[in-house]
């Protein structure tokens, strides 16, 4: 060995780090192969692996070492897809991107990162394993639910930051990033279940009724109501579960903003919402095990508005303002209970916006977080007794009498659950100081 290559300089890596990572970004790429091997395409479990391996390597070599081992690979892709082309087979964009993307992975694997590149090759096996479902999905999307989706993600990343911070007007009562929060949460969450809805909402009357009320629960008792006076009493028992399901997704909705907008104002109203639901379902299953079951066979078609809309998210920051600045309002010159008042009116209209205004109200320091919970449970007995209205155009006596004294049970276990939980508060409040 001459002098001359005993200056050359000399990387030392830890052996246990590197042979990790080598070993991660194997594994990523055996994961990704596996599916496409399983699918008979010529890049398989062996080529993929091999991707892994080189973009580790070039990530722990440094970024240019790296940068060239994702040319590489983009090399390889264009051999792939020129094979593929000769043999009239077209061109294999999918397995290409999946190459790509498998060298990027194993480039960040050596980069000493491991959850990130984890997490994309789980999510792109995914997108791959899932082809038929996404594809036939995609083919039932209308043109109406696409522009709903837009919409909603221009509120929520284009509107939202151009909003001023903090209160505006004379008396501070309005807070225009915190109704917009609320709208976009309120939104979100519809557009997400309205998804499940259209995905598994047809199989059963019961799962429709669930889905249908995460959405809307007026919208879906009122489809149950019209089918029962098309059916007639042999599909009283199946409309039953599912209003009482839907019941069930509005109070289980409500409980979520809560948590989400003002986690301290649920402690006092968790013990309802839990007893609501609770009861509500064991009502479900003592009708399920009465067999009291219909003969018509069919889901319902629910029929719901789009995912979201513009008119939609108007009414619901229209109330949702209309509610905060009533609610403060009221709090303030007629106390805790000038603000259930609101709350109750509130119901009628929105429950959700209900919800999320007094949840607003509590996370501004406006409004103590136990008359928030307290708000927020007066604001769905309201939506439930709202519900039974429409039940009236059903004019089955069965139904009629079944739902209302089953939603009188659950007002009970709501006002129980109110009661335990305003006797537990100092108690769980003491806890959670101990806690921080």
């Amino acid at each position: 060995m001459s002098d001359t290559d005993t200056l050359l300089p000399v990387s030392a890596w830890p052996y246990t780090q590197i042979l990790m990572r080598l070993a991660l970004g194997l594994a990523l790429g055996l994961l990704i192969g596996l599916e496409r091997e399983r699918r008979g395409k010529e890049a398989g479990l062996r080529t993929f692996g091999f991707i892994g391996l080189l973009g580790t390597m070039g990530g722990a070599l440094g970024m240019g070492y790296g940068l060239a081992t994702l040319a590489l690979t983009g090399l390889l892709v264009l051999i792939l897809n020129v094979s593929s082309l000769r043999a009239n087979q077209g061109t294999e964009l999918t397995t290409s991107a999946a190459m790509l993307v498998t060298g990027m992975a194993g480039i960040m694997c050596g980069r000493g990162h491991t959850i990130a590149p984890a997490a994309v090759m789980v999510i792109a096996t995914a997108l791959l394993a899932w082809k038929e479902r996404l594809a036939d999905f995609s083919m039932g999307v209308s043109e109406g639910e696409i522009r709903s989706a837009i919409l909603l993600a221009v509120l929520a990343i284009v509107i939202y930051p151009a909003l001023p911070q903090g209160t505006v007007g004379p008396w501070g009562l309005i807070e225009p990033r915190a109704a917009w929060v609320a709208v976009i949460l309120i939104a979100g969450i519809g557009f997400f279940n309205y998804v499940l809805w259209k995905m598994y909402g047809t199989r059963g009357t019961e799962l429709s009724g669930f889905f249908g009320g995460l959405i809307n629960s007026n919208f879906t008792v009122i489809e149950l109501v019209e089918r029962v006076r098309e059916v007639g009493v042999a599909y009283v028992g199946t409309a039953y579960r599912g209003i009482m399901l839907a019941m069930v997704a509005m109070i289980a909705r409500n409980a979520t903003l809560l948590l989400i907008l003002a986690p301290e104002a649920l402690i006092s109203a968790f013990s309802a919402f839990l007893l609501m639901m609770g009861a509500s379902a064991l009502l479900v299953g003592v009708s399920l095990r009465s067999g009291r079951r219909s003969a018509a066979g069919v889901a319902p078609e629910i029929h719901l508005d789009m995912p979201f809309s513009l008119p939609q998210a108007l009414k619901y920051g229209a109330i949702f303002l209309l509610l905060h600045a009533l609610g403060a309002l009221t709090q303030r010159q007629f106390g805790d209970a000038g603000f259930y008042f609101v709350s109750i009116v509130g119901g009628l209209l929105s429950s959700a916006s209900s919800v999320a205004a007094a949840a607003s109200l509590a996370a501004q320091g406006g409004l103590p977080p136990g008359t928030a919970g307290v708000g927020a449970v007066l604001a769905s007995f309201t939506s439930i007794v709202f519900s039974l209205s429409f039940v009236l155009r059903s004019r089955s006596g069965a139904l009629i009498r079944q739902l209302a004294l089953s939603m009188l049970l659950i007002a009970a276990a709501g006002l129980v659950g109110l009661l335990a939980g305003q006797f537990m508060q100092p108690w769980v409040g003491a806890l959670l100081s101990r806690m921080e």
